[in-house]
């Protein structure tokens, strides 16, 4: 027997949109697959075998995390495809500072009404962004809760776990004044500073698909909505070949926040500002919203979604590396003796 429940659907959960839902994203799913996968979809638990040839203590890593009010011009674009690839890269960029293989992927979808076409979009993206990465997406959940959340929103987290070799876990003990700061350029706003994003520019109420000149012609909505970049399979490659000593991904909290946490006690990050390549939407955002330097620097990622850094003799090799991926690396900065953490001069 089919299953349904006329009572549930009464109070405003339609279990049969869940399994239309689970048989449209089907063939997202599938292109995730890699070769530790066991099972399909639709069971109690996502199974994954884990190869561990070669390794001489693999060391799990973990991250969660989520989309934030980013989601917010998705609802007003109806465009639900991409933040699917932001929920993924805030986490697999995360255990990518401890050196870590993403290996698996799990979503968590939490709406007012079940919209089977709208979640098979999202979980599109977050398919694409698993294919980026070289993760599995082997599970998730929609979670129908009306009452909670309006009929046309959602909110969108994730959970990955990679794996990494224990002598070739990153942990900054090699750092010293003198190494080279690179900067890994950034797609845009990437996923964090959305509450003060929407603050500026009244993105409840402005026109998000005008041209905007300061962005190229394009609208400001696309801009923003572009998706945060992934960066693992060019890291990884990086990893291969040069001692990297330590990476940080630039996310909510900025340079002041994020750079310092890969750089141990003692030392300082002096960034460059000139050398810095500021995307053209923090310059309209700081002049719209009157916000002083410090505090864009302190917010976003001003168009470097990722810092490495490696020893000054390796930095023209590190940077060759880099872009053989598809990355456009530069070097912002130094590291300096100081218990500033992160200067910028």
């Amino acid at each position: 027997m089919k299953s349904f429940s006329e009572s549930y659907a009464a109070a405003g959960v339609d279990i049969t949109a869940g399994y239309k839902a689970v048989e449209l994203m089907k063939a997202h799913i599938a292109r995730t697959v890699t070769s530790g996968v066991l099972g399909g979809v639709g069971g109690f638990g996502g199974l994954f075998e884990l190869d561990v040839k070669g390794m001489e203590c693999p060391v799990l890593v973990s991250g969660t995390d989520g989309v934030g009010t980013k989601l917010k011009l998705a609802f007003r674009l109806d465009k639900h495809d991409t933040v699917g690839i932001d929920c993924v890269a805030m986490c697999v960029n995360d255990v990518l500072c401890c050196g870590a293989k993403p290996l698996f992927f799990l979503d968590y979808i939490a709406c007012g009404k079940n919209d089977p076409e709208r979640i098979a979009a999202i979980v599109s993206g977050v398919a694409e962004g698993c294919v980026q990465s070289g993760a599995a997406l082997i599970g998730g959940e929609t979670a129908e809760m009306p009452g909670f959340y309006p009929a046309d929103e959602y909110d969108l987290a994730g959970f990955v776990v990679g794996v990494v070799d224990k002598p070739k876990m990153l942990d900054n003990s090699r750092m010293k004044a003198g190494d080279a700061v690179l900067a890994l350029p950034s797609s845009g706003v990437h996923s964090n500073g959305f509450s003060l994003v929407r603050k500026v520019f009244d993105v409840e109420n402005a026109d998000l698909r005008a041209p905007v000149p300061e962005l190229g012609g394009a609208g400001l909505g696309e801009t923003l909505l572009a998706p945060t970049k992934i960066y693992v399979k060019p890291v990884l490659a990086l990893l291969d070949a040069v001692d990297v000593k330590g990476i940080s991904h630039i996310t909510g909290g900025g340079f002041f926040e994020n750079i310092p946490r890969s750089i141990p006690q003692g030392l300082t990050a002096r960034i460059d500002k000139n050398s810095v390549r500021v995307l053209p939407i923090f310059d309209l955002i700081a002049r719209t919203g009157g916000i002083p330097e410090r505090d864009m620097f302190n917010t976003f990622n001003m168009g470097v979604g990722m810092s490495v850094v490696v020893a000054p003799e390796d930095a023209d090799r590190a940077l060759a590396i880099l872009r053989e991926h598809g990355e456009d690396a530069y070097i912002m900065g130094e590291i300096v003796s100081g218990d500033e953490r992160v200067i910028l001069c």
